[in-house]
């Protein structure tokens, strides 16, 4: 999505963030925005600040400086962010964050718990995201059953259970091998593809950034620059184009 009269759904105006009383600078005044439809990669070495950039947009930290709108909303304006987060962002993370003692379809049921969903909706809409997942027949696993491939795509079903605007994903292959990683990451292409869902990528994996359609490139807590590639492509491919 390259259209630049489409409205942003998220936008970071100048952001910065800093930690220890001003000690350590992670984000240094960081502005970009994303469209409903995009699929971004935000690719850098570790301690960069693409984290805690992330962090930012899905709203479990606030920034030292700048603002984050949302749909045109100043997220500062918000008042129950917990609440926001729960039906509007998606979070896939590198360690999987299953509870334990859960199963795959009770895990993938925990954010529908404060939904106004009755319990037999929940079971069925978890078992339904399980299938679309390749997992039907694990769903009744818990985590330690799981191999960490498997465990990534609980935890992909589980945050789209209550069918967010925006997938937020921190190092989503960080724990995998390179199968389970090509198959998370082409997981995820097809939900941006197949729903529309918009998806924003850390990674410090250049091949995974390229399955992006666009990759912002991250250095001392600044954006250095913002790549676009024609159309979705195969994880390892590199993408073409330079946005202006």
């Amino acid at each position: 999505m390259n259209d630049t009269s489409i409205a942003p759904l998220v936008e970071a105006r100048n952001l910065a963030r800093e930690y220890d009383r001003g000690a350590i600078k992670a984000l240094g005044g960081v502005t970009f925005s994303v469209r409903a439809g995009d699929f971004v990669s935000i690719m850098g070495p570790s301690g960069c600040g693409k984290t805690s950039l992330l962090n930012l947009l899905g709203a479990l930290d606030t920034p030292t400086a700048g603002q984050i709108l949302f749909d045109g909303r100043d997220l500062r304006d918000i008042k129950d962010l917990s609440a926001f987060r729960a039906r509007t962002i998606g979070f896939i993370f590198q360690s999987f964050h299953l509870l334990p003692t859960l199963s795959a379809i009770e895990n993938v049921q925990v954010p529908m718990l404060e939904a106004s969903l009755s319990r037999a909706a929940r079971r069925e809409r978890a078992a339904e995201l399980l299938r679309a997942v390749g997992l039907d027949h694990r769903q009744h696993h818990l985590p330690a059953k799981l191999s960490g491939g498997e465990r990534q795509r609980v935890a992909i079903a589980r945050s789209l259970a209550n069918n967010p605007r925006m997938l937020l994903a921190d190092e989503p292959t960080g724990n995998l091998d390179s199968a389970s990683a090509r198959a998370i990451i082409a997981m995820l292409q097809q939900i941006h593809g197949d729903r529309g869902m918009t998806v924003v990528l850390v990674t410090h994996d250049a091949g995974v950034a390229a399955a992006a359609t666009r990759t912002l490139s991250m250095l001392d807590g600044l954006i250095v620059s913002d790549t676009v590639s024609p159309g979705p492509v195969a994880p390892g491919a590199s993408p073409a184009g330079t946005r202006g």
